[in-house]
């Protein structure tokens, strides 16, 4: 049975691809000499880089580039011969798609395993109901289709690995001095903390540390405005490195960091899986469903108020964001204090 050559269908964003990690290590630990590959977008492929429970990465490119039906029709044929020829006995589908589903059946990978759903209900042939999962932490909904199957499982926390010259290289950035990580941005707008609030934080930081003190701003391209922003508020005392950085560079900026405050986003969950102290400022999403899933909880503060919504709401054209505007400045401040004692 450790002989088995088995695939894992991978989630597509970047928290949910972190939050598998467990899952993979399971996976591993219980075949620790199977061949295991994992298939996944490519926009997330550098969160399982490096991963060595991971034989192989197999990218799944069809229809992310506005293509035609029948380009994406020709390009599923062709990914199909490409599973075929791996000889795949078992695969996981931690994705709920019915397409990958199908390929997988097509390309003749036997035992397919996974939560249930009715449109893929019959092409898998070991399924689970997924309700009772679903109000689980995401790392422990994944980690229950494992134990589900016989699977032991542990309490490690989420897996990132960086490279010795990634660190090597965050070490000169930091170069001896007290860091704090700033990190505005979000895959979608009523999960950010507003840029006010980070300009306040940064200005109680400065005034407590002084010269001291670097504060880094990181986040993707398309948060170079808001970094500029914030630091324009900071006086320009800030460095902004949004779309500068690769996704391990972030990593290793976030490992050698003092602390990182972020809202509900991928990198605030690469910042704990590399082990940095963090506050984590939480609104329409749930910190018992998507915060931090880690197996030292000493290091993380995760900030949330009530404010009388349904949470998580999801609700990506909420105008009100009364729920991240609740967290102060002040608050997560006090937090960044305790942590940074």
């Amino acid at each position: 049975m450790n002989k088995e050559r088995i695939l894992i269908v991978e989630v597509n964003w970047l928290g949910d691809v972190l939050f598998s990690t467990p899952f993979i290590r399971a996976v591993r630990n219980n075949f620790p000499d199977a061949f295991i590959a994992c298939m996944i977008v490519p926009g997330v492929r550098d969160v399982l880089e490096g991963n060595p429970h991971i034989n192989e990465i197999i990218t799944y490119n069809v229809g992310a580039n506005g293509s035609s039906p029948m380009q994406d029709l020709r390009e599923n044929i062709k990914f199909v011969k490409i599973l075929k020829a791996y000889n795949f006995d078992t695969v996981f589908f931690l994705h709920r798609s019915f397409t990958r589903t199908l390929l997988c059946c097509l390309a003749g990978i036997p035992e397919r395993i996974g939560y249930y759903t009715l449109k893929r209900a019959f092409l898998l042939t070991k399924r689970f109901k997924a309700s009772q999962a679903l109000s689980l932490h995401r790392a422990r909904f994944y980690l229950r289709l494992a134990e589900r199957v016989g699977l032991k499982i542990d309490e490690k926390g989420c897996d990132f690995f960086v490279d010795k010259k990634d660190l090597e290289w965050a070490k000169g950035v930091k170069a001896g001095q007290k860091t704090v990580v700033l990190n505005p941005g979000a895959n979608w707008l009523p999960k950010r903390w507003p840029k006010e609030n980070f300009i306040e934080f940064g200005k109680l930081i400065l005034l407590k540390f002084g010269d001291n003190v670097k504060i880094i701003i990181t986040g993707s391209s398309k948060d170079l405005d808001l970094g500029q922003q914030i630091n324009s508020g900071l006086s320009g005392k800030a460095v902004v490195l949004c779309g500068e950085l690769s996704l391990k560079q972030s990593a290793a900026i976030f490992k050698t960091a003092d602390l990182v405050v972020s809202a509900d986003s991928g990198p605030l969950h690469i910042a704990v899986s590399v082990g940095a102290k963090a506050v984590g400022i939480f609104g329409p999403t749930s910190p018992f469903i998507t915060g931090p899933y880690m197996a030292d909880n000493k290091k993380v503060i995760i900030l949330h108020k009530d404010k009388g919504c349904k949470i998580p709401c999801y609700d990506g054209k909420c105008d009100d964001y009364k729920c991240m505007f609740a967290i102060t400045a002040q608050e997560a401040f006090d937090a960044a204090e305790r942590l940074l004692q």
